[in-house]
């Protein structure tokens, strides 16, 4: 056990001694010895020159990977590679292709394998996608395939790029990079603009509630501004470039997209069940692990047709075309209190122009008329989703079919609503929880204009011999719209409610 001894335990000399290999070894390591011990690693997915993740990735002809934000203003100062220091231009740039799973990890794009800093990554000059060097050597080397297995372009050995070899962990330490011997500045203007600003230089995290006072005082008192002219040649020379890179990409495979930023997860109450993802990676090796039982982010459509959220009443207008114009438009109040589903499909329908001159294709004197499909002939007709929906029976208007001028969707059995619809002309019981209803025709010149489509002349098939044909559905008032406006406007006013406190309780504090 012990060191050249056959003692059953190790003396702390020993554990302490330069010879001493272990977690704790270093505590007595001369000082000779220290000048090696420092290794900072650049992360695979940061850039080279700003050290943070890279949100437009570019890699020079050797493999180092920059934000293109942030190497253009360098090359167009230096001309040169920030971390060999050989000559560089922007052309020899090469514009980079990651793959994203759904959590925003980068993965190769064939086995879906996360990459991590151990990962051995390669990219393909002709095409920019980037992979597993893994992939490449079992499916395109091994077996002598010389095509991208995303865009089945053509390659060869010599245009494979190593962006990351963790056998060679020297090309990625930071001690190595030209630019950090030199001291060398990569700040462009606007960076070195907020370096100065004074209030960007305090952790206001220490301040409490002194905080909010830093925020109006750094309003105020604004550095000058750098000059408008160099900032705007230096965003379109970063255009220009990209442009150039992008027009050189061939064509890729819907499965790669190009590294994008994570959009934040909207502020919606999440669902009562969780995600599954937990459950799906323990049992599935293709997904990225989850340890946890996150709960599902409702999507807006989602949170929007939740029965009796949307509270506010809707309106359209229904006009026809000649002859029966001139009985004027039919207003329609909609109702997607208990019926979301079936108001939020006519609307979009309606938007899309869905109903523009579509034909009343059934009308039945002292019952209904019927429209709202297509092909005229009552047997077609999709919803705004391209599937059936479901049948909406909750609240006083679909248990009752109480009147005229009931608005409800017309379908063919439980759960098939599609895009047509009809209007009663009289109490109808019997379509009771048969049917959904999600409006109702308002305004005396409406039911009016009820009345002399009613008298229209039908045939034996209940088809207007003289046609009754939609010009347009109008949507005046978007129940939907209005509950998000005002929804945003409450949040705005609670903000500055609870930021006006806040300030207040700072300025009582500090005296002010």
């Amino acid at each position: 056990m012990g060191k050249g001894t056959d003692k059953l335990y190790i003396t702390h000399s020993e554990w302490a001694s330069e010879n001493a290999y272990s977690a704790s070894a270093g505590s007595g390591v001369s000082k000779s010895n220290i000048s090696n011990a420092p290794f900072k690693r650049l992360p695979f997915n940061f850039c080279a020159i700003s050290l943070q993740p890279f949100n437009h990735p570019v890699c020079s002809p050797d493999g180092t990977i920059f934000d293109i934000t942030n190497i253009l203003p360098w090359l167009k100062k230096h001309g040169t590679n920030p971390v060999t220091g050989a000559p560089l231009n922007s052309t020899d740039l090469i514009k980079l292709t990651f793959t994203k799973n759904d959590d925003g990890e980068m993965v190769d794009p064939v086995t879906f394998k996360v990459f991590t800093n151990n990962t051995h990554i390669v990219a393909l000059k002709t095409t920019k996608n980037v992979f597993a060097y893994d992939t490449i050597e079992r499916l395109n080397i091994k077996a002598k395939n010389w095509r991208d297995l995303v865009s089945e372009e053509e390659f060869s050995r010599k245009d494979i790029i190593t962006l990351q070899d963790p056998q060679n962990v020297e090309s990625r330490n930071l001690s190595t990079f030209k630019y950090i011997q030199e001291g060398a500045s990569t700040l462009t203007p606007e960076q070195q603009q907020q370096r100065d600003d004074p209030s960007r230089n305090v952790n206001t995290t220490a301040l409490g509630n002194g905080a909010s006072l830093i925020k109006p005082r750094a309003k105020k008192e604004r550095l000058p501004d750098i000059n408008p002219d160099a900032l705007a040649a230096n965003r379109a020379s970063i255009a220009k470039t990209l442009s150039t890179l992008s027009s050189n990409k061939a064509p890729v495979a819907s499965s790669a997209t190009p590294t994008v930023i994570p959009q934040p997860a909207n502020n919606h109450p999440r669902a009562r069940h969780t995600t599954g993802l937990a459950a799906a990676s323990l049992t599935s090796t293709g997904l990225t692990p989850h340890t946890t039982a996150d709960l599902a982010s409702l999507s807006q459509e989602t949170y929007l047709l939740h029965p009796r959220r949307v509270r506010n009443k809707g309106y359209a207008l229904l006009t026809l075309h000649p002859p029966h114009s001139t009985a004027g438009p039919l207003t329609l109040e909609l109702a997607p209190e208990f019926a979301p589903k079936a108001v939020w499909n006519f609307i979009t329908l309606a938007k899309k122009g869905y109903y523009n001159d579509v034909l009343f294709h059934r009308n039945i004197p002292g019952f209904m008329i019927q429209g709202g499909d297509p092909t005229g002939t009552g047997k077609g007709g999709t919803s705004c989703w391209g599937r059936n929906i479901e049948d909406e029976f909750e609240g006083p208007l679909s248990s009752k079919f109480d009147k005229r001028g009931m608005l409800a969707m017309a379908n063919k059995g439980r759960d098939t609503n599609g895009s047509q619809f009809f209007i009663t002309y009289r109490e109808t019981p019997h379509l009771v929880r048969k049917h959904t209803v999600f409006g109702q025709v308002v305004e005396e010149s409406s039911l009016d204009a009820l009345k002399v489509l009613e008298a229209v002349e039908v045939d034996d098939k209940s088809r207007p011999r003289k046609d009754i044909r939609i010009k347009e559905v109008t949507v005046m008032v978007d129940p939907f719209e209005e509950f998000l406006t005002v929804e945003r406007e409450r949040e705005g006013v609670e903000r500055e409610k609870e930021e006006g406190s806040v300030g207040g309780r700072a300025g009582s504090e500090f005296g002010g």
